[in-house]
């Protein structure tokens, strides 16, 4: 074996080394100075995304037979990532420390690290194995952050629910791959690509049902969403934040990969029809929902399931703009989601309040606070200048670039309607900081530091995303 192949994994050792010294300092820490973890885990993530993108420009690179490959894309997209992550490590240092979580404040730093390195290993593969290998990492860890808050019954049901969701929906992936692995004789995506052609029909159109419903668990797209309400709202905060952004966008960019690189000769006869059907359920319905939520965990948990919806959409363009904008559309939408639960993270954190009608008469006392989340609420509605608006412009364009399919100009048509009325539910939020009156309204108080950091960061990125056009030329040039 040529051990200088391990050198391709360059991103994958940086993550294990960050592992390392957080589970070392959190063993051997003394009680003191456990309260340092957090900092560090912080310190070194940023270290981290720094080596990321000192790694842009990177050859691409195979490894271990074609099992591996890395390119400047897909380093794009773990920095992105990285990116995300780290602003929630940031905003959960509070939590951390907090009375009931410090006794395994490292466990959680931890866990976090190990999704991570396992959305890496998604993304990174080019066989079916290494792609299960890495979803299954991503996965197990995530089952034990939901069930974090050990003392809430809320968070055991969130936890048993998000369990079986997960075996449920590997096996129901697991079940497509062994269709498409008997008719194909391989588990490399290319050999599936070369070999799909001649061997569509009944059962491989079947089989591909069979991953995309499994990829729609991950996702949380219509019908496959159910679970995703519950797990947000029985889940830590911080732990929601994370499941919202990171890991849907980890799986969105490896759903693209493997629909491209593995069928994408049969795009127009077996699953552009599938997605066109999911694509528009995910955004009706989840708006539809997200009109009637009154706490705010779930509000954004259906709020992420129609977000999803028009990530969709990038994959139907099938080409490298629509690629680059599934890449600036994840960008955008973890400053802009992670800035909204940055605020629910500190009110929680300080009042234990979560539902909308609390929020009411906010501006009065928070008014930081109200102006974070209401440019986030902006954002995610698609409300220029801010940033979301440009990332459905140009996920809309990615779809529609080069193609003369009158469906595929109702299905951006749909979308298009869908956005005026998310504007709706999104500017309840605004209503109720800004204009309705409270008797009781959340009293004044000063957030964490890292709380405010976190949210800082989330409003430049939301603001300068909206005004610096490099970001997306620089994400197209890669993938160009």
């Amino acid at each position: 074996m040529d051990y200088s192949q391990f050198l391709a994994l360059k991103q994958e050792i940086g993550l294990l080394i960050v592992f390392l010294l957080v589970f070392l300092n959190d063993t051997f820490a003394s009680p003191k100075s456990a309260k340092a973890v957090p900092a560090i885990a912080c310190i070194w993530m940023l270290a981290l995304t720094c080596f990321g993108f000192c790694q842009a420009s990177a050859p691409a690179t195979e490894a271990f037979a074609g099992m591996y490959f890395t390119s400047p894309t897909i380093v794009a997209i773990k920095n992105i990532l990285n990116v995300g992550v780290l602003i929630v490590l940031i905003q959960s240092v509070k939590w951390a420390n907090s009375e009931f979580t410090a006794v395994r404040r490292g466990e959680f730093y931890e866990l976090i690290l190990l999704t991570l390195l396992g959305m890496y290993f998604m993304i990174s593969s080019r066989h079916f194995l290494m792609f299960i290998i890495g979803l299954e990492t991503a996965s197990l860890p995530l089952c034990a952050l939901v069930a974090f808050d050990k003392n809430r019954y809320e968070s055991h049901e969130a936890a048993i629910k998000y369990v079986l969701t997960a075996v449920f929906s590997s096996a129901i992936l697991l079940m497509g791959l062994s269709f498409v692995y008997g008719l194909c004789g391989t588990l490399y995506y290319e050999g599936i690509y070369l070999a799909v052609s001649s061997n569509f029909g009944v059962m491989m159109v079947i089989g591909l049902a069979f991953l995309i419903a499994g990829f729609g668990f991950k996702l949380s797209l219509v019908p496959f969403h159910l679970w995703t309400a519950d797990v947000y709202q029985g889940a830590p905060t911080s732990v929601t934040s994370y499941l919202s952004v990171i890991s849907k966008g980890s799986a969105a960019f490896a759903f693209l990969v493997v629909l491209t690189q593995v069928f994408g000769s049969i795009y127009s006869q077996a699953w552009e029809w599938m997605l066109y059907a999911l694509i528009i359920l995910t955004i009706t319905i989840g708006n539809l929902f997200a009109m009637r939520q009154v706490n705010m965990k779930r509000f954004l948990a259906f709020s992420s399931i129609s977000q999803a919806g028009y990530i969709m959409l990038a994959v139907i363009g099938n080409n490298a703009m629509g690629v680059s904008a599934l890449m600036f559309y994840i960008l955008v939408y973890v400053f802009s989601n992670l800035a909204a639960f940055g605020v629910i993270g500190a009110i929680e954190n300080a009042t234990g309040k979560v539902d909308m009608t609390d929020y009411n008469g906010l501006y009065k006392t928070n008014p930081r606070l109200s102006f974070t989340m209401m440019l986030a609420m902006f954002s995610l509605a698609g409300i220029p200048p801010f940033a979301g608006f440009f990332s459905k412009f140009f996920v809309f364009t990615g779809a529609l670039n080069g193609t003369n399919s009158a469906a595929l100009y109702v299905l951006v048509l749909i979308a298009l309607i869908n956005t005026i009325i998310s504007l709706y539910y999104y500017l309840l939020v605004v209503k109720a900081m800004f204009i309705n009156d409270s008797e009781n309204p959340i009293a004044t108080f000063r957030s964490a530091c890292t709380e405010r950091l976190g949210m800082w960061i989330c409003v430049a990125g939301i603001i300068g995303l909206g005004i610096v056009s490099y970001v997306y030329d620089y994400l197209l040039t890669v993938v160009a």
